[in-house]
């Protein structure tokens, strides 16, 4: 049974594999006979240079993020923020219904245009996820695990360490990939405010009707945040211990 297994794995994967090749073949076929190959083409050097900022901008305001949510989280989670932890959290829940472009208009209010209230409010809009999924991690941790640590005799720095964030860290990558997927789709709106990127190109292909151009930035965007996930993941899959990662 386990040769017969293996045998129909060994062919699905092949016709997994033709199928790719053939998607890819009739992808090229339509890429060429639509135009599309040309615009990218007479687009690229635009192409190159606004992904830079685009790929700076998610760099700069998602890492910041990382740094502010973890921490924000780590503290409301600790047992002298119990009282006003959910009064917190109940803000930040308040502060994900605000529209993006909305934070990033504010930013713009008291921070003008340019790069930095577009890095402010990427950094916002990237904030709450990360914090509000690091509290919940960490108040997830079963009680008797706790209970065990502080028996051995762990100081509080010590659990949180080498018990709590462990255990956190599946629901805390989480929302960290959720967190950089949106900033580096809300990246295009940050061109409405002088932000740069990819979004110069998409809303100007919009205004001019010129489909090419759109898609010249549309396509590096999404590709984009395909590619920040897949490195996300293989980051959780590697930095998450064995016995507290249900993909290992």
């Amino acid at each position: 049974m386990a040769v017969i297994g293996a045998a129909r794995r060994t062919t699905t994967g092949r016709i997994m594999s033709w199928l790719v090749v053939l998607g890819a073949f009739g992808l090229g076929i339509v890429v060429s006979s639509s135009g599309l190959l040309e615009d990218f083409i007479l687009y690229w050097p635009d192409i190159e240079f606004l992904f830079q900022q685009h790929v700076r901008l998610v760099a700069i305001s998602g890492g910041l993020a990382i740094v502010a949510g973890v921490t924000l989280g780590i503290l409301l989670s600790r047992p002298f923020m119990a009282r006003f932890a959910e009064y917190f959290m109940q803000i930040f829940n308040v502060g994900t219904t605000i529209p993006t472009l909305a934070i990033l208009a504010l930013s713009m209010s008291f921070l003008g245009i340019g790069t930095l209230p577009a890095i402010f409010g990427l950094f916002i809009a990237s904030l709450l996820p990360i914090v509000r999924n690091t509290y919940a991690g960490l108040k997830a941790v079963p009680d008797h695990l706790k209970e065990a640590a502080s028996g051995m005799g762990m100081a509080p720095g010590t659990m949180l360490l080498k018990v709590e964030l462990p255990n956190a860290l599946y629901v805390i990558f989480a929302g960290i990939r959720t967190a950089l997927t949106i900033n580096v789709g809300t990246v295009p709106l940050a061109f409405l405010i002088g932000g740069g990127g990819l979004g110069e190109l998409i809303f100007t292909g919009i205004a001019l009707n010129e489909f090419g151009m759109m898609l010249a930035g549309a396509i590096p965007t999404a590709l984009l945040a395909i590619v920040v996930d897949f490195v996300m993941a293989q980051i959780q899959y590697w930095v998450i211990p064995r016995g507290v990662n249900p993909q290992r």
